[in-house]
């Protein structure tokens, strides 16, 4: 009979599929601390990829300051740190800003997250605070415990009273940045946008409508021209996308009836490394 129960236990073992016995991405990830010792680059795309020698940003700077430091996700490729600086300037620009809080941007290497994005993979996703960053000496503790502020009201369809003409203007310099590839904001300030933009209306194009998003703001950054395992998003569609968004907030304050067809969403999949560019493994190894 022992011998039995061993073939069977043996048959068992051999017939268990190795990527299911091969470790989660986001756990291999999440357990890096430091970054690799490559030459910066990132590798696949924003919701599946690794990066290659990121760069840390500064816990605080002239005009920002990194907030969570707990979370270790304050490491990016080095244009989203040169990207920081030149939006944190001119937020600082702006009547009763002094800069930027700075949420995560990618964990050390990239690479899946173990809680929350499923993007900021590449280093190049950055979530920037709706609050005006007035202090700029908080210490860790601080950075830990204050909170954002929401700047919608209606469930994301309209903005509220924390929502400035200064959220406007830092949102059209970040737009206006050539290594932006798009900003996610929620509905109502995409259309509070459009009807206070005067003048050139092309960089509203890149501000695009997203759930959530209402306590930041995300901006995610073209793949640099030298990385050419870096997977571009596509392009936002032609036009300012006023109209799209102006859907959106219909969509919010009267729903449609829910399709009686729709099939439920497929369960999220947890990556692993064999779902992601070989160049990870390179990544994770020094």
């Amino acid at each position: 009979m022992g011998l039995r129960i061993t073939a069977v236990l043996t048959a068992i073992a051999l017939s268990i599929s190795p990527v299911a016995a091969e470790p989660l991405a986001k756990e291999l990830f999440g357990a890096a601390s430091k970054a690799s010792s490559h030459t910066s680059a990132p590798f696949g795309g924003y919701a599946k990829g690794c990066l290659a020698g990121g760069q840390q940003l500064a816990e605080s700077g002239p005009t920002w300051q990194a907030m969570r430091l707990s979370r270790n996700r304050n490491w990016g490729h080095p244009r989203t740190i040169g990207f920081i600086d030149r939006l944190s300037r001119a937020a600082a620009a702006q009547p009763g800003w002094n800069g930027l809080y700075i949420g995560d941007i990618s964990q050390p290497r990239g690479g899946p997250m173990l809680t929350g994005h499923r993007s900021h993979q590449l280093g190049l996703d950055i979530d920037v605070w709706m609050l005006p960053a007035r202090d700029l000496t908080l210490n860790r503790t601080e950075r830990e415990n204050l909170s954002s502020i929401s700047t919608r009201r209606a469930n994301g369809a309209f903005v509220n009273e924390n929502w400035t003409p200064a959220h406007h203007r830092i949102l059209k310099a970040a737009a206006s940045d050539p290594d932006v590839a798009r900003i996610f904001v929620f509905p109502g300030a995409k259309v509070q946008m459009c009807k206070d933009a005067r003048g050139d209306r092309s960089w509203l194009r890149k501000i695009r409508p997203w759930w959530g998003h209402h306590y930041h703001f995300h901006v995610r950054l073209k793949c640099p021209s030298n990385a050419g395992a870096c997977v571009n998003q596509a392009p936002p569609p032609a036009g300012d996308g006023c109209d799209q968004a102006q859907e959106w907030v219909d969509n919010i304050l009267n729903p449609p009836p829910p399709d009686p067809n729709a099939k439920p969403a497929p369960p999220r999949k947890e990556l692993r490394m064999a779902d992601l560019p070989q160049q990870c493994a390179q990544v994770l190894s020094r």
